[in-house]
């Protein structure tokens, strides 16, 4: 079942349905302080690219990104999902650019991954999963949506409180650049010793579509507003935009319509790879998704990070 985040999570100051629910959010903010926090240290290497806002930050493109980066070093990486059955759009894309152990439990996908002689495991999601030891770890951020209300779950967005950030050496902030010397000024207050980097979503295959068309977008991703901003950047004309939940499973009914709708409107469509590897239906050459790449504005930067 896919469910939409409530429209207040994302407002800039709570209200007062927020408040209501405040109480609840404090009640399991201090649960976890009894959890157990035994950690296992294994002998590869991890980096974990989690994130405390909940859903939509470029976990998955960061993952992909530094894969890469690790590749130009001739070190043998892998990918590290968690398995959950909404999220197999994650794993089909994980697994098109790298090797991808996934399980129910991280832990038993890292040992999987250690047997077989891997050096470094990135981690898409997991930094609360209290039972592993990281040797690295990144909290991403999106540049819209950064900490919503700045409130925990269910009152906020947020998985733990923003404060958490002092015990952290490494942020992402990822988007279209929108904001990022507010957010800066911002983590600097939290932690001034905090290392920001700067993510840039950068589309690559552009030349599958025309400016002079118009077009449907839709998506079920986390950060349906970064989509379109970037489409708009790159001069697309968007017609209409559809927006549905993150991880949303389409049925046949869901892309006859906006099929129906783009004939109405005399426009072409186009969504988001994560969306494409979702949808299951024979006319799939009527929708293109437009290919990205997360560009780090100081690679180098990463690259010295990345160094063990």
């Amino acid at each position: 079942m896919n469910l939409k985040k409530p429209k207040f999570w994302d407002f800039r100051k709570p209200n007062i349905y927020a408040y209501i629910l405040l109480p609840i959010s404090n009640i399991l903010q201090s649960l976890k302080l009894f959890k157990n926090k035994s950690k296992t240290k294994l002998k590869i290497k991890t980096i974990c690219v989690g994130n405390i806002y909940l859903g939509g930050t470029g976990k998955t493109s960061l993952s992909i990104k530094i894969n890469k980066l690790l590749a130009q070093k001739n070190i043998k990486s892998c990918f590290i999902k968690k398995f959950y059955k909404d999220q197999l759009d994650e794993q089909k894309l994980l697994s098109t650019y790298g090797k991808l152990f996934s399980s129910h439990s991280r832990l038993e996908a890292l040992k999987q991954a250690e047997n077989e002689n891997y050096e470094v495991a990135i981690l898409d999601d997991g930094l609360q999963d209290e039972s592993i030891s990281h040797t690295l770890s990144f909290i991403c951020f999106n540049n819209i949506n950064w900490i919503g209300n700045g409130f925990t779950i269910p009152a906020g967005p947020l998985r733990e409180k923003i404060s958490i950030l002092k015990n952290y050496n490494h942020v992402f902030l990822n988007g279209n650049l929108e904001n990022s010397e507010n957010l800066t000024d911002k983590l600097k207050q939290i932690n001034p010793n905090i290392i920001i980097h700067l993510g840039k979503y950068e589309p690559i295959n552009l030349e599958q579509f025309s400016i002079d068309d118009k077009y449907i977008a839709f998506s079920g991703i986390g950060n349906h507003d970064t989509f379109i901003s970037m489409i708009k950047k790159s001069g697309l004309s968007i017609l209409k935009e559809i927006e549905f939940p993150d991880h949303y499973s389409y049925s046949e009914k869901d892309i006859n319509d906006i099929l129906i709708e783009a004939q109405k409107f005399n426009c072409k469509i186009i969504t988001t790879e994560k969306d494409f590897l979702r949808i299951n239906n024979p006319n799939l050459t009527e929708i293109k998704f437009i290919k990205t790449d997360l560009k780090i504005i100081d690679e180098e930067k990463l690259l010295k990070t990345l160094t063990f």
